[in-house]
């Protein structure tokens, strides 16, 4: 594996698990262990089975999570402390076989970049939750599905296209994100206004 799909791979990694941390290392390590991909030497523990396995656990639970308003949300929240370190582990081992201050560089990156992919995918879905109908949340899941695993195929097979597209993807997180907090700010004074209406 050369050095741009290296890097583009460690990106890939780090920017899926700022949205579905587990189907990242499920479908990377499962990809690898039939053959259809290759692996850098640091990820090879991804096609262990016990890691497959509670890869592909934890993945079932959170594929149905995604799919409840408000259970989403909380999910999300919890995983601000997993998906984060996570994606930086992962870009760091990526590139694990490079110059040591290479992979501390990667790890910092890929910490930021899942960060940003997370705290965009989070604010949106806390918006989204605020419309009453499950349909929308059901939307934004499965079309969050099928951007993660078209941007995994990228990084793996065509590591240019992958990165412009990250670039693009990164620019319109850049804009989204201060809106996003301005309509949860908006929301969050509508819920205290409702709140302390209903006070006695």
């Amino acid at each position: 594996m050369d050095t741009l799909q290296s890097v583009a791979l460690a990106a890939g990694l780090a920017w899926g698990s700022g949205i579905r941390l587990y189907a990242v290392l499920f479908i990377a390590g499962l990809m690898a262990r039939l053959g259809y991909v290759e692996l850098p030497p640091g990820l090879g523990l991804l096609t262990h089975p016990a890691v497959l396995s509670a890869s592909g656990f934890m993945l079932f639970i959170e594929f149905f999570a995604d799919k409840i308003p408000g259970i989403d949300s909380l999910w999300d929240a919890a995983h601000t402390f997993v998906r984060i370190p996570a994606g930086a582990l992962l870009a760091a081992l990526a590139l694990a076989d490079q110059d040591p201050a290479l992979v501390l560089a990667a790890a910092i990156l890929g910490g930021s970049l899942a960060s940003a992919v997370h705290l965009t995918k989070t604010g949106s879905r806390a918006l989204i939750n605020a419309s009453p109908e499950p349909f929308s949340n059901w939307t934004a899941s499965f079309g969050e599905e099928a951007l993660l695993l078209g941007g995994l195929w990228a990084a793996f097979t065509h590591p240019l296209v992958f990165l412009a597209g990250l670039a693009i993807f990164l620019l319109v997180a850049l804009w989204l994100l201060p809106k996003i907090w301005r309509g949860l700010r908006v929301v969050w004074r509508g819920l205290r206004a409702v709140l302390s209406r209903q006070r006695p």
